[in-house]
């Protein structure tokens, strides 16, 4: 699967790749793994990487500290989709053991890497062309001075379970593994197809981000409206705020991010809550009333503000 047999130690495949044996180790950590040590835990195909890296250094193409910064985004990235594809092709694997097709689990998976994975392969760098040409197109629409590049204003939704522990402790791993499923693709479709941009699913939520607050509005709604009446899915809320959002990493940061988990968890089931600042930026397509002020951690006193349209959204 690794393309070559591990058969070098950290210090040889560094002098293979022409990094130091410093250096070497803090990439193998960036990447996400754990330090070796004197075992022979490195192949071929590692000494190119290492020489990737340590051309990139020597011909001065990004600084140290950011090439090491973009090994660890990669690292993190790659280690979320490999479990990701896994946890995914589990059924597969079983059943291609229990069709005699393999005679175990990494048989089969062997087997499944060898046709299916160049193909793979070419669609994972197809998507993140894709996705760098997009993030360079926001970045370019902030039009921001350099310092504030990485801040600007959105709306944030948080999109949540209800009853989520409870249902953790009713359903066995297969039927919890199902919701999960269900929730998360459902949801990530809704909010794509919709303009939105998911930042991350947590198995029982779904943050998003999206520059206009009508739209990021309409999305909340939207997922409601059709999450809710799916089969096998419990109830849901989503939370809502607008203001200036740090972008870094992947991830956003700021007080709207805060906010919209707040909101969600004291909105009622299958409910929209949003802030004030949300609220204020939406038009006469929109109904809003004011609820009581809540005690909302990290805001203090906050009032709450349900949201529904007077027409009824459709996809478009």
């Amino acid at each position: 699967m690794l393309g070559s047999r591990l058969e070098l130690t950290s210090d040889e495949v560094a002098e293979k790749g022409g990094l130091s044996p410093e250096n070497t180790r803090r990439l193998w950590r960036a990447l996400g793994f754990p330090d070796p040590g004197e075992d022979a835990a490195f192949g071929e195909s590692d000494a190119e990487a290492v020489a990737i890296v340590a051309s990139a250094i020597d011909h001065g193409v990004l600084g140290e500290d950011t090439i090491f910064r973009l090994t660890r985004a990669v690292g993190q990235t790659m280690a979320r989709l490999a479990d990701w594809q896994v946890s995914t092709l589990v059924d597969q694997l079983e059943h291609d053991v229990d069709e005699g097709r393999a005679g175990n689990r990494m048989e089969a998976a062997m087997a499944l890497v060898a046709t299916a994975g160049p193909a793979f392969e070419q669609l994972m760098i197809h998507a993140w062309r894709r996705h760098l040409a997009a993030a360079a197109s926001r970045l370019e629409a902030q039009g921001a001075l350099d310092e504030e590049l990485l801040s600007t204003t959105m709306s944030v939704g948080f999109a949540d379970l209800s009853r989520f522990t409870a249902l953790s402790n009713e359903l066995d791993d297969a039927g919890l593994a199902r919701i999960v499923e269900t929730f998360e693709t459902r949801a990530t479709d809704l909010i794509t197809s919709h303009g939105g941009r998911v930042i991350k699913t947590l198995g029982d939520a779904v943050l998003y981000v999206c520059p206009d607050p009508v739209q990021a509005t309409r999305i909340a709604l939207e997922i409601v409206r059709r999450l809710s009446t799916s089969d096998g899915l419990p109830s849901l809320r989503v939370g809502l705020a607008t203001g200036s959002v740090l972008s870094r990493l992947g991830d956003v940061f700021g007080p709207p991010v805060n906010l919209a988990a707040r909101l969600s968890h004291v909105a009622r089931s299958n409910r929209v809550l949003i802030d004030k600042t949300t609220a204020d930026r939406l038009g006469d397509d929109f109904e809003t009333r004011v609820l009581p002020p809540r005690l909302l951690r990290g805001f203090g006193n906050v009032s709450p503000i349900t949201v529904s349209e007077r027409r009824g959204f459709r996809s478009r």
